[in-house]
């Protein structure tokens, strides 16, 4: 009989020849999910045997991390901005850049917390749900123009307990919201990426993940740029809008930015050193 650590072995040699990124990490990963446990748990029990129905509950997890589908969206979950998100195809992973997002905007409203958010394009919710968390005096609208995305979205905020203070509408960016309507934060991870970029991904992205919410039109352009034309009418006075963007397109959105109105306009780096945020202010 093999031992948790033989298994966890093999699964890593499997991983490594083909090309999966942290090969070892992974393995320990699905194997501690198959068995219902924690990686310290796991590290405890390495020269355990595992009978073979155990082994049929890792197999097929092994299998499709093979084929490359991401880590999350089989174990079903990511842990995102201190809380544990439901993950599927139905949107977007959330990633460490848009954690930081967060952690820019909360930090920077911390003395005058908003009233009133929109988070625009949610997808799993994962930014609205962390603006509720964070601002919790804050109501939060949260829109996106896929079903099966606010599906997802709702899910998590019933998961979280905050199904109540975050609404959530279907929507082509801002064209479902009523007239009149003015938040004091909108932030926004929109699709960004050219066809070509999107196409030269890894696997893991471009053969699980909705393009929708990845490529844009105009060399990934055309969503950021309607979201800097439209976001004056909807936030209210000293407002800020926070946007996730591709590393390359800043000096184009800073001339739009300063174009559409806004006053004060941020071009901001992520952990990498790379242009990724656009903060622009009423």
């Amino acid at each position: 009989m093999l031992t948790v650590l033989e298994v966890i072995k093999k699964t890593t040699g499997f991983f490594a020849d083909r090309r999966i990124d942290n090969p070892r990490l992974n393995a320990e990963l699905l194997v501690g999910h198959a068995l219902g446990l924690k990686r310290m748990q796991l590290y405890l029990r390495f020269e355990q045997p595992l009978t073979e129905a155990e082994l049929e509950k890792i197999r097929p997890l092994v299998r499709r991390r093979g084929a490359h589908e991401p880590v999350q969206y089989i174990v079903g979950e990511t842990d995102f901005f201190g809380m544990k998100l439901k993950a599927d195809r139905r949107a977007l992973i959330p990633r460490p850049e848009t954690e930081r997002l967060l952690e820019i905007v909360t930090t920077r409203l911390a003395g005058s917390p908003p009233a009133r958010v929109l988070d625009l394009g949610t997808g799993s919710g994962a930014i609205a749900l962390g603006l509720a968390t964070a601002f919790p005096a804050a109501v939060v609208t949260a829109v996106d123009a896929s079903e099966s995305a606010l599906a997802l979205a709702g899910e998590n905020a019933a998961a979280l307990g905050l199904a109540e203070r975050v609404k959530f509408l279907r929507s082509d960016w801002f064209s479902a919201l009523p007239a009149g309507g003015l938040f004091e934060l909108i932030a926004a991870n929109p699709p960004y990426l050219s066809a070509e970029e999107t196409a030269q991904a890894a696997p893991e992205v471009r053969e699980f993940e909705p393009v929708t919410a990845l490529t844009a039109g105009d060399g990934g352009l055309s969503d950021l740029k309607k979201i800097l034309s439209d976001a004056p009418r909807f936030l209210a006075p000293d407002g800020l809008l926070a946007l996730e963007t591709g590393s390359a397109q800043h000096a184009d959105l800073l001339q739009l930015a300063t174009g559409a109105g806004f006053a004060r306009v941020e071009s901001l780096q992520d952990l990498t050193g790379r242009d990724r945020y656009v903060l622009a202010a009423r």
